[in-house]
């Protein structure tokens, strides 16, 4: 029996610059958008939901694990490209930050994790967790950027900034048949996976 996969990146976020980004809050139309997944038959036959410890993406984790009745488990690994050198950045210098971090995916842009190294990561963090969830469809939460480096991967495909999810604010899925799968579709926003069920 096929064994289905979805990464789903968390929805909008509080953008607070006197916070460290991973302690970011999803705001009132990110959980509004959680929610209705939550309460959707979307996910029915996942038994495993595994999330990034950051807040952001536990926010919208935790309220579909509740729904479906599963364990949540946590990977510390699974966290969003690392950025701590620069830390906040404006939402201009940050698209250019961002922008050169694909481009160039075995360089440190401004002592950030390269996109090679976050890549690698995030390969090794799905796998592990899917050789230990042999049963069940399976839901990984985490982030947009290396849930674009975790599509290149599996799309066979060099990095490039043109697989990632878009400027919608997040709260995109894609899905793949385990272990390695290539994605049956590009980024779609999660009420596509509600329209469908």
């Amino acid at each position: 029996m096929t064994q289905s996969v979805r990464y789903l990146s968390h929805p909008q976020v509080i953008i607070d610059p006197t916070k460290p980004v991973q302690s970011w809050s999803l705001n009132e139309r990110g959980h509004e958008r959680v929610a209705a997944l939550a309460a959707s038959d979307a996910l029915l036959g996942t038994r495993h939901v595994i999330s990034s410890a950051e807040t952001k993406a536990l926010e919208t984790a935790t309220p579909l694990a509740e729904a479906l009745g599963c364990q949540l488990v946590i990977r510390e690994a699974m966290h969003e490209n690392d950025r701590g050198a620069t830390g906040f950045l404006p939402p201009d210098e940050f698209e250019t930050v961002a922008d050169q971090f694909f481009a160039h995916p075995e360089e440190s842009v401004r002592g950030w994790e390269t996109a090679k190294t976050a890549q690698a990561r995030i390969v090794r963090e799905v796998r592990a967790c899917l050789e230990a969830c042999n049963r069940g469809d399976v839901l990984f939460v985490g982030h947009g950027g290396v849930g674009t480096l975790l599509f290149c991967h599996l799309s066979q495909v060099p990095i490039s900034r043109r697989f990632d999810q878009g400027s919608g604010g997040g709260g995109c899925y894609f899905e793949f048949a385990a272990p390695n799968g290539k994605p049956i579709a590009n980024w779609q926003p999660l009420e596509n996976l509600i329209g469908n069920a």
